[in-house]
């Protein structure tokens, strides 16, 4: 059973509580609903580089080894609006991530994932967030990663590293 399933990436935009207010916002948004054959599977963050595809091959191992399903997350660029309006505070745009598509055509083609039941999740944001949102979602049993290599991931602090520190379940890095 393998296929693919595209979401459309989700407003994040949460309600910010009003301090005149009576009633305090509720502390949980309702929860999305998700394939139940996925509960408990295994989250593998993807955007089809080296690394990730070093997280997915392992992240195919663990979840036909545990018998569950895996999800399969990219995350889609997010811009600031303030970098062409220059208005203040920050808004953020979801630019339109063809690479979601052509990835989940790669990996609908792709023989080795014909092995364990699989989704294709998009979303948009911060990878770190999203990943664990995700994770949440589907309640899962471990969250796999591939590592970040490079200047950037130096500087700014690399995906895994994040993730690991705030997750609420184990994360598997994969170097």
């Amino acid at each position: 059973m393998a296929g693919h399933e595209f979401f459309e990436p989700a407003d994040r935009k949460r309600p910010v509580a009003d301090p005149t207010a009576g009633e305090p916002l509720a502390a949980e948004e309702p929860r999305h609903s998700c394939d139940p054959a996925f509960k408990h599977g295994v989250v593998v963050g993807f955007d089809g580089s080296t690394s990730s595809e070093r997280a997915l091959a392992y992240a195919i191992g663990m979840a036909h080894r545990s018998g569950s399903g895996l999800i399969i997350v990219h995350v889609a660029n997010r811009l600031p609006t303030t970098v062409w309006a220059g208005c203040e505070p920050p808004v953020f745009v979801d630019v339109p991530d063809h690479r979601t598509e052509v990835l989940g055509l790669e990996l609908a083609c792709a023989d080795y994932l014909s092995e364990v039941p699989w989704i294709l999740v998009e979303r948009g944001g911060d990878i770190c967030h999203e990943l664990e949102e995700v994770g949440r979602e589907y309640e899962a049993d471990a969250i796999v990663v591939g590592s970040t290599h490079g200047i950037v991931g130096r500087i700014f602090g690399s995906v895994a590293g994040r993730l690991a520190k705030r997750a609420k379940r184990p994360v598997v890095v994969i170097p």
